[in-house]
């Protein structure tokens, strides 16, 4: 069935859908779990934190990490996500962020179980780098409406995508250099929700797959601490622009530093180390 276009889907309400949380969303029957996966497509949109993102994103995601959808709903939910996500956003700012965020749910299920032609994937590949690049609302948390969290939520697609071993190096590059356009966004946006972290996952784990090589990786942390717009990181000092741009892309480098010495292995530590020598880099005057 094609998504339905009300939230609460017609003959659900908002506390039936707030009980089948409580149930963990369990559904016994298959084919009312993969027509109501459809029928919650809206709600990634809603106003309310409790339905968007309790219900409607957490259902999504437990029943396609639990293979409880049918092959068939997923790619419907793929396809529709797409036309979301490379479409406009809302007023409220949620409608861009839940599509990525749930959309990596379907790449996350490609990537352990192909469903995906090549093609299809690619295209995914593509929409991935070009909805973070074009992200331009960095609201994070806020206490009434919840999580519209553009970046991170790119950032979560990206990393399902960069990990699949069907994405090759052109692809691999593609996701990382949208990656790269949001580490230090230009203006006075200072990361504190834990971007900073999200990114830094999705450049980790791709790292580790080794399927580009070493001079792509100096060239990308090299972009990364060049100080333009500013003549150096000293003068950024200067500014709140350059204060923003300096927090948010030392934040990014410790992140890369300290998850890839977690990891605990040879390219773990070499990440880590070519995190700490770009992070030298942006005390100069």
């Amino acid at each position: 069935p094609a998504p339905a276009a009300a939230c609460p889907p017609s003959g659900a309400t908002k506390a039936a859908l707030l009980e089948l949380k409580e149930k963990n969303f369990e559904i016994a029957s298959a084919e009312q779990r993969n027509r109501l996966a459809i029928q919650l497509l809206p709600c990634l949109e809603t106003a309310d934190p409790k339905i968007r993102d309790g219900v409607a994103f957490e259902a999504l995601s437990t029943w396609m990490r639990a293979k409880a959808l049918t092959t068939a709903t997923v790619l419907t939910i793929g396809e529709s996500l797409e036309r979301t996500l490379a479409g406009e956003k809302d007023a409220g700012g949620f409608r861009l962020p839940f599509a990525a965020l749930t959309l990596a749910e379907v790449a996350r299920a490609d990537r352990i179980e192909p469903i995906l032609t090549d093609a299809a994937r690619a295209e995914m590949v593509d929409l991935a780098a070009t909805s973070l690049l074009r992200v331009d609302d960095y609201r994070g948390f806020d206490a009434v409406d919840g999580w519209r969290h553009g970046v991170a939520h790119g950032a979560d697609l990206v990393l399902q995508l960069g990990i699949n071993p069907k994405v090759g190096p052109d692809g691999v590059r593609r996701l990382m250099d949208a990656v790269r356009s949001q580490v230090a966004p230009a203006g006075r946006v200072s990361y504190i929700f834990g971007e900073p972290a999200r990114f830094a996952r999705a450049i980790v784990f791709t790292y580790r797959r080794n399927v580009v090589d070493a001079a792509y990786w100096d060239g990308w942390f090299k972009s990364i601490a060049d100080p333009r717009p500013f003549a150096s990181w000293g003068k950024a000092a200067g500014s709140l622009e350059g204060l923003a741009k300096r927090h948010n892309t030392l934040s990014f480098l410790n992140a890369v530093a300290f998850v890839s010495r977690s990891l605990g292995d040879d390219a773990g530590r070499t990440l880590a180390a070519l995190a700490d020598k770009t992070a030298s880099q942006l005390s100069g005057s």
